[in-house]
């Protein structure tokens, strides 16, 4: 060795033990990783260096160093290396696969790992045009022994990665590379099966010889490696490269499940294998493994899932290699079990497996399995199976299938807890889960949420499917009987106790008189508290109850109105007693309340008769919303601020919310209203319409004109509706955001939850029994803008088909929604965009008949297009300089800023302009009426608003951001 590269490579061996030494002074190891790194960077040696390092150390660490630094030659000049150069060096390299490690249990793995990577960073930039014979010296490699089989097996896997899976290197390199690669796949699949079987039957043959246990190891390690290597591959070559041969790889992966050390990568190998997609005809091969031998040794594996089987003896704990090949074993019936849902019936042609029911019984095996994880992952493909046209008619499945009803009925019941160690659940669940909390975001836990759903499932199909002659009408009015008699005062199970009635409610149908005794069970629960008369907040149970009570009211007086009908009277009473007591309901809760009323006074089918009660019910809301003092505060910002509490400071969180009375009347007349334009409507069949005096008269084809009841009372209410919505508008302009007090500066925010449905992120569970449903000031007042913002273009949205010709013809509508909605769009956030285009918008344009097309389509959809073009545009505009600034910031504090705000954002403004396009696609859209074809001058006055809108689309499809909604659309 040279005196000068002895001596270079004798200093950085002492930097790198200083480095590894010197645990106790960062600073040594800091000083010790600047020379290394200051070597690679700047030394004209640090190729010598390298291979020096890498062949003659005795030391994995220097040696594994001396790798490195050859990886950062290749990685980062090679190009500037004269071909001689890189000649030697590939040579060497090869030198060091062939002779440079030690033997296979001995060599540390980074040390492979490293080399590996040299070779793969060269095959990058040499093959195949300047290295054709890669992998004939590759494949020779092997017949030296163990370790280079496994470096050769390293290498081919990190090749796959790099090009298709990470795609780290230019684009035409890599299509170069996996153009190469494709074209000798069949080559590289049969080598890798020679290698898979010869040191499989190795480990085999060495594992049953006494004294032999390190030769079979080292078989082992091979196989391993092998197995690891196919995984990388099998997720994206040719279908026939797998199916080849009959599938012989997929049955020696199957064969190798009977084998605990190499039973999990054979598993992982398989599940990607049927987890493919593509043509039906490609995949039918798959249907050997429904064959006996595929099938017995798939069974087999199953049915020793048992818990004691994956008990570690020493610590009684899981063995979690053993555990994830079960999860990886699982994965692969449910893959499988798609796949013959696919295969069978398809015009393909394939036949009901002979072996379905040993599938099942593997299946089952999960299913039945302690492991929360385990049985809850067979259930879709269950489902699958007992809905598929042809296999659900199998006699084999509906054996089965009240098999899975009698387990089910115990998996239904959710223990296994990860704090406690009351069933053998318990053992798996702390692998799987962090907390008792994680197990609950996954699973239900009481027994009442589980009798819950199963009653829903089974009683729901069972009204679907049965005749009315063969539902069990007495057995059915006993069950409800005890549900109803039940009596508890915990939140959570009364919860279930609504949800079951509500479930076996098509029971009363027919028996009327056990009515009354349901209603009187669900009512108590919309007033329900803990402790009575007490001050506390209601905790999150209590008020789930109470809202899950006025949810039930309002579906039975939705779905069976004209059965409730002649309860009218009977709830009418009992609601306005509860009226009474301004204690008792809270305002959302009245709302719920009258909702149902007005969906049971649809049945009255007399005009008259639902007009007055509507008016009577809409009494004090209409006095309240009409009087002077609600006028001025809807129609100027500082008012409606100073109003609502907006405008104040608040230091004390216990204060009490003065101006929280004035927030609950604005949203009981909003909410009122949303439910009487959502819930008032004629009735439904024609000739009893014209008979109640709802049909005022035809169009020219015939068809009745309806009025709604509620129409002439809402009339009077809408302008002060459009105040509203244009004082909101204002509310984000600069001089009236700076009269919000400190306390409520981010009032206007977007609300977390709609923040998580932008990001994608679930709503986190809370707990039910203990967490206050109270909010401190600013949330409220926060809820309060929002619900409100929201609630206002939910009634526009839902005027038109309630209110039908009685809105549309109203006078100046068009001014009037453009001096409202559409004021001050500059100031109003994305956030706030989105109900004005999603919740009125749309709808308006879905409902609006064509004679109201020139009156208020046009005026309307002209300048809100205009607008929204400039205004996406012009954010997308700041976007995209984001992005390009953020590509080169480096700050640690601007990244984590970006994450938790500009994300948002971006996620927002793309949710924006999907309900941009979805409004785009509803404008576009012709209408189907008759007469279109009779007249072309009515299509072309019809389709204005599609030509500008048509516009704005080709105006845009060059836009990356646009393109993927407005490709969509724009045929």
């Amino acid at each position: 060795m040279a005196e000068p590269i002895r001596s270079l490579c004798d200093e950085l061996i002492k930097a790198v033990n200083v480095m590894m030494e010197a645990e106790s002074s960062q600073t040594y190891r800091l000083e010790a990783l600047k020379f290394i790194e200051d070597f690679k960077e700047k030394s004209p040696l640090c190729v010598e260096c390298g291979l020096q390092l890498a062949e003659k150390s005795q030391t994995a660490v220097v040696r594994h160093f001396g790798l490195q630094i050859l990886e950062h030659v290749v990685k980062f000049k090679w190009n500037d290396m004269p071909p001689q150069e890189k000649l030697q060096l590939k040579n060497c390299t090869m030198g060091l696969l062939s002779d440079g490690t030690h033997p296979i249990l001995q060599e540390e793995c980074h040390v492979k790992d490293a080399l590996s990577r040299i070779v793969v960073e060269m095959i990058k930039r040499e093959w195949p045009q300047h290295w054709p014979d890669m992998l004939k010296e590759l494949e020779a490699l092997t017949a030296m022994g163990d370790a280079q089989t496994e470096l050769v097996m390293l290498v081919l896997l990190r090749l796959a990665e790099d090009v298709i899976t990470f795609q780290t290197l230019p684009t035409q390199r890599r299509r170069d590379i996996q153009h190469t690669l494709t074209q000798n796949m069949d080559s590289i699949f049969t080598f890798l099966l020679g290698i898979l079987q010869l040191h499989v039957n190795e480990y085999k043959k060495m594992n049953c010889i006494a004294g032999q246990e390190l030769k079979a190891k080292a078989h082992w390690r091979v196989g391993v490696a092998t197995l690891n290597t196919l995984a990388g591959y099998i997720d994206w070559v040719a279908l026939v490269h797998i199916t080849n041969d009959n599938c012989h790889l997929l049955e020696i992966f199957c064969l190798l499940l009977s084998e605990p050390e190499l039973q999990l990568e054979a598993a992982e190998c398989l599940l990607i294998a049927i987890s493919r997609k593509g043509k039906l005809e490609e995949r039918k091969p798959f249907m050997v493994l429904f064959d006996e031998v595929a099938m017995n040794y798939i069974l087999s594996a199953a049915q020793s899932a048992g818990g004691a089987a994956l008990c570690n003896q020493s610590s009684g704990g899981i063995v979690e290699r053993r555990y994830t090949f079960l999860k990886r074993l699982c994965q692969v019936l449910c893959a499988l079990g798609s796949q013959i849902c696919s295969l069978v019936g398809s015009d393909i042609e394939v036949q009901v497996p002979v072996n379905l029911d040993k599938y099942m019984e593997a299946l089952f095996a999960f299913t039945t399995h302690p492991s929360q994880f385990l049985r809850s992952s067979t259930q879709m493909t269950w489902g699958n199976l007992f809905r598929h046209e042809i296999l659900s008619k199998d006699p084999v499945v509906g054996q089965m299938a009240i098999k899975y009803l009698r387990a089910a009925r115990i998996n239904l019941v959710k223990t296994g807890f990860p704090s406690k160690n009351d069933c053998p659940g318990c053992e798996f669940s702390r692998v799987d889960f962090d907390s008792d909390e994680d197990f609950n975001c996954s699973f239900n836990s009481v027994q009442w949420d589980a009798m819950t759903f199963f009653t829903e499932s089974v009683f729901g199909q069972l009204f679907k499917i049965l005749e009315k002659e063969k539902i069990p009408i007495d057995e059915g009015m006993e069950l409800l009987q005890m549900v109803v008699h039940y009596e508890t005062s915990d939140p959570l199970i009364l919860s279930c106790v609504l949800t079951i009635i509500s479930t076996l409610f098509p029971f009363v149908t027919h028996q009327p008189h056990f009515l009354p005794q349901v209603l009187f069970k669900i009512f108590p629960s919309i007033t329900f508290e803990l402790v009575e008369e007490c001050k506390a907040p209601r905790t999150r149970a209590v008020k789930n109850l109470r809202r899950h009570a006025c949810s039930s009211i309002i579906r039975i007086c939705r779905d069976y109105s004209d059965f409730m009908l002649p309860c009218f009277d009977l709830m009418y009473e009992h609601v306005k007693r509860l009226f009474s007591n301004e204690l008792l309901l809270t305002q959302m809760e009245k709302c719920a309340l009258m909702e149902a009323l007005i969906l049971i006074s649809n049945q009255f089918k007399d005009y008259n008769k639902q007009k007055a009660f509507l008016k009577e019910l809409m009494a004090a809301v209409t006095a309240q919303w009409l009087s002077e003092e609600m006028k001025s505060v809807l129609l100027d910002p500082a008012t409606f601020l100073a109003y609502v509490g907006a405008d104040q400071v608040i230091s004390d969180a216990d204060t009490e919310d003065q101006m929280g009375i004035n927030r609950s009347r604005i949203s009981f007349c909003v909410n009122t209203i949303l439910g009487v334009v959502k819930r008032a409507r004629w009735p439904a069949n024609p000739e009893e319409a014209k008979a109640g005096g709802f049909v005022v008269s035809t169009t020219s084809d015939g068809a009745p004109i309806y009025r709604n009841p509620c129409a002439e009372p809402l009339q009077a209410l809408l302008p002060n509706l459009f105040a509203l919505i244009r004082t909101q508008n204002s509310l984000f302009l600069p001089e009236n955001i700076n009269r919000l007090g400190k306390t409520f500066t981010r009032v206007y925010d977007i609300m977390d939850m709609e923040k998580n449905f932008a990001l994608g992120i679930p709503q986190p569970l809370l707990d039910a029994y203990d967490s206050s449903a109270y909010r401190n000031i600013a949330e409220r007042m926060q809820g309060f803008f929002s619900s409100l913002y929201d609630n206002c273009y939910h009634v526009l949205g839902n005027a038109g088909p309630c209110m039908q010709q009685d809105f549309y013809a109203i006078e100046g509508l068009a001014e009037q929604i453009v001096g409202s909605a559409f004021t001050h769009l500059d100031s109003v956030p994305d956030h706030r965009l989105r109900p004005l285009v999603r919740l009125f918008m749309k709808q308006l344009v879905m409902s609006c008949p064509r004679d109201y097309y020139d009156s208020l389509l046009n005026p309307l959809l002209g300048p809100l297009f205009t607008y929204l073009l400039q205004r996406l545009n012009f954010r997308w505009q700041i976007i995209n300089q984001r992005t390009s600034l953020c590509a080169q910031e480096e700050d640690e504090a601007y990244e984590e800023n970006l994450v938790t705000q500009e994300v948002v954002e971006e996620q927002l403004l793309r949710l924006v302009t999907r309900e941009v396009m979805d409004l785009l696609s509803v404008t576009c859209i012709t209408r189907k009426f008759p007469e279109l074809s009779a007249n072309k001058e009515e299509v072309d006055g019809e389709s204005l608003p599609r030509v500008l809108v048509f516009c704005f689309l080709l105006t845009n499809l060059k836009n990356g951001k646009y393109f993927s909604y407005a490709q969509k659309h724009r045929d």
